[in-house]
């Protein structure tokens, strides 16, 4: 088994040439040798912890993703499994002594445990699709499951019998569903995704849910392991009520299914307390908005009566996990960054660390995952704006200590870009905005640099300042790069949020960019002569919208943009839940409005040279967004080119190639226009 640390010295070693002639600054061969942590979890006596260690394989332009473990009290860390095969949910069993996790090991993903004391690995499964939501009941007797069943396909006419030997055309498939595509996948293929269980030293898999209605996400066992508590909506219609979702929960010995709540909105994520007579678990509203905050609530078992938590608390809470029976661990994001902190039973908030990070490589997004039980340890994945995610653990006193190095052989030999913080005025009615800017490498504030304003996307996301291997490479080659929170953006509150509610994009998010553009030219190092504008998604929405307001901007990089509501939202996979919430109502109801915010209407105005570069298989932003402006460009005679890039869906930096491709790429276009 070769393990990570080796497969990078190899792959470095195949790669010296290239590397010697830019040793001291990131380069796009670099990418390929980056590592990041994910899913930690703590042994139930908080002594061990065992992670998903991610690295590129630069061979198969994909993703190896392996099992270590790490002993908490020493730091020491080995190899659990490193290999060729891939590795993903581990979770330890009550006592200890076993971990489960899903895998590849005999060529399809099937559930494994590993006995610890004996180093042994057993296959106890042979399912026939995907397994999600692996989870041990308390008594260690069971496992549990979500996995989709198929359903029978739509046939409308019968077919004459085919001549043997005959070859015809592929039967027609007929869709009847309102919810029939999802970017990544394609045309859904028919089922229903369903609870089951199977005996944890293998068995025959049983389902526990029936119906045509959709059963996942986190499974929360009772203490007596006679019932699974999980979310669903079971409701006729659910395909359009998607804010919807009750917790149910499910007798192991005949299926015996109550329903736990029904309030109005999403309740989801349940979590029970050690001593079982506290079910934790998070709701957010079914308001039509586009953003809403995710509130903790506790539900007393005996009596099934719920009370919602720290009420006030203006941030959305993620992942409660148990610390003892009076205290969890939550996540929220706060000013971009994502914080782990402790609630009492009372609503009592206390942060311990903001540097949950790192877990995504390619822009500066929020990320991060944690882990905690009753230990009194945390696990969790820190990231700085140096470094993606490494192993790090908070103990019960609240002293963050790292526990990795993953990147420190490649990365403490490279001059980064630094990234500073900066906060503004937006000129549209003073809105304060934070942002942060990357200086180049061996940066000199008495020199001009040319600006790059990246943009992100959701809109309703949020960068912040974390590690960003795109950002990085963009600062290498000289550019100070310049990304902000603007209107709209998570971490500040629902106000905030709300504030671009029917108006993404519009003048008012762009005066938020326009303002930090102005801002970092009042730093005095700006070149304004040379000022570039990208953004993927929402932020190639806003990077169209933006070009079509202002030729400020010697060059724009729009990738995966919409560029006329009116046409996207009735072909793209995103329709039944943008329409009632991103807009006052459907579009052939409001001609207008869904054109006001279209950058097609303002592409009339636009003399900036642009580059656009989307997925052919995106169903999120589909292609044909993108190619309606580069012909609509074309007519106007404007320059542009239209980057297409194959088998490539919304998320075109999945391969590590591919993120070399959009970055070197945007890094010509914008050489070719500099002053």
């Amino acid at each position: 088994m070769l393990k990570p640390t080796l497969r990078k010295l190899l792959w470095l070693t195949a790669l010296a040439p290239s590397i010697t002639l830019a040793a001291d600054v990131f380069n796009a061969k670099d990418i390929f040798s980056l590592e990041y942590a994910s899913d930690p979890r703590l042994s139930p006596d908080g002594k061990t912890a065992v992670y998903v260690r991610n690295a590129y394989d630069i061979m198969k332009d994909g993703k190896n993703r392996d099992l270590w473990l790490l002993d908490i009290t020493s730091g020491q860390h080995m190899p659990l499994f490193s290999d060729e095969k891939q590795y993903s949910q581990p979770r330890w069993s009550p006592d200890g002594k076993k971990l489960a996790f899903i895998s590849n090991l005999s060529g399809k993903y099937q559930i494994h445990i590993h006995y610890l004391d004996s180093n042994r690995t057993a296959m106890v499964s042979q399912l026939q699709s995907g397994i999600s939501s692996l989870t041990w009941s308390p008594d260690g007797k069971w496992l549990a499951f979500s996995q989709k069943v198929s359903a029978p396909s739509t046939k409308l006419a019968k077919m004459p019998k085919k001549p043997k030997g005959a070859k015809w055309a592929k039967p027609v498939i007929v869709i009847d569903k309102a919810y029939y595509q999802a970017d990544g996948r394609g045309l859904i293929e028919p089922g229903y995704s369903h609870v089951f269980v199977m005996p944890s030293d293998g068995g025959t898999p049983r389902q526990l849910t029936q119906g045509n209605y959709h059963h996942r996400g986190t499974l929360a066992w009772t203490a007596s392991s006679d019932a699974i508590v999980f979310s669903a909506n079971r409701r006729d219609d659910w395909e359009y009520k998607g804010l919807e979702g009750d917790l149910f929960s499910v007798a192991i010995k005949d299926g015996t299914l109550t329903q736990l709540t029904n309030a109005p909105g999403r309740e989801y994520g349940p979590s029970f307390s050690g001593n079982g007579k506290t079910l934790a678990y998070l709701a957010t509203s079914n308001a039509l908005n586009p953003y809403r905050n995710a509130k903790l609530t506790l539900m007393q078992w005996s009596t099934k009566k719920s009370t919602l938590i720290a009420q006030e608390f203006d941030r959305s809470i993620r992942s409660p996990k148990w610390l003892n029976d009076n205290k969890l661990a939550i996540a929220y994001d706060d000013f971009g960054k994502r914080k782990v902190a402790t609630i009492t039973t009372k609503g009592k908030i206390e942060d311990l660390t903001d540097t949950l990070s790192g877990t995504t490589l390619g822009r500066p997004y929020i990320s991060g995952e944690f882990h905690a039980n009753d230990s009194g340890n945390i696990v969790f994945t820190k990231g700085t704006s140096q470094r993606p995610s490494d192993v790090a653990m908070i103990n019960a006193q609240g002293k963050v200590r790292q526990l990795t190095k993953l990147n420190e052989d490649l990365l403490a030999h490279k001059s980064l870009g630094q990234v500073h913080e900066i906060n503004y005025k937006s000129s549209f009615d003073g809105e304060n905005i934070q942002g942060w800017y990357i200086t180049p490498p061996n940066f000199d504030p008495n020199k001009k640099y040319p600006l790059l304003l990246e943009i992100h996307g959701g809109p309703h996301l949020a960068y912040g300042p974390h590690f960003s291997a795109e950002l990085q490479r963009y600062a290498a080659q000289g550019y100070v790069v310049f990304y902000d929170n603007h209107r709209g953006s998570s971490s500040y509150g629902e106000r905030f949020a709300m504030l671009l509610k029917y108006k993404y994009s519009s003048k008012e998010d762009f005066a938020d960019h326009n303002s930090g553009v102005d801002a970092m030219i009042a730093k005095g190092f700006i070149d304004k002569d040379n000022l570039f504008i990208a953004g993927g998604s929402a932020g190639g929405i806003a990077t169209a919208y933006a070009i079509g307001l202002t030729d400020r901007f010697s060059a724009a990089v729009v990738v995966k943009p919409v560029i006329n509501w009116l046409s996207k939202v009735l072909t793209a996979d995103s329709g039944l839940r943008q329409i009632p919430t991103q807009f006052p109502g459907m579009p052939w109801e409001h001609v207008e409005h869904y054109w006001q915010r279209s950058p097609m209407s303002l592409v009339g105005n636009v003399t900036t040279p642009t580059m656009l570069m989307t997925g052919e298989e995106d169903l999120r932003t589909p292609m044909a967004q993108t190619e309606q402006y580069y012909q609509a460009l074309k007519l106007r005679k404007i320059d542009t080119v239209l980057v297409k890039v194959p088998g490539a869906s919304h998320g075109i930096a999945g391969k590590p190639s591919r993120m070399i491709a959009k970055i070197e790429n945007t890094l010509a276009w914008f050489e070719k226009y500099k002053k």
